[in-house]
């Protein structure tokens, strides 16, 4: 198991650019079929679109079922687990 810290980024993450860097430092730990715990601890604020560019863009390289397997969420607040959660639903919808 291998902890992903995302406070390293900051304590808002807003943007689509920094969603992006942070899903380019993530993909190497998914691609080690370690367990991935992303850890939120600390983290006030997740917008939508980091969220979708983050963690939601993962689906084009893996399906929900595999990113499920791989991953588990730590130190969510509510807001930015909503976030988190609606990103994955749209982005996975729009796969349908």
């Amino acid at each position: 198991m291998v902890t992903f810290k995302f406070i390293d980024f900051g304590k808002n993450l807003g943007t689509r650019t920094l969603g992006q860097k942070v899903r380019e430092r993530l993909m190497p730990l998914l691609a080690s079929n370690e367990l991935v715990v992303l850890d939120f601890t600390g983290v006030d604020v997740v917008s939508n679109s980091f969220a979708d560019e983050c963690i939601a863009k993962l689906l084009l390289t893996m399906p929900l079922a595999e990113l499920k397997s791989h991953t588990t969420f730590r130190g969510l607040n509510p807001m930015a687990s909503e976030s988190v959660l609606t990103a994955l639903q749209r982005r996975h919808l729009s796969m349908a």
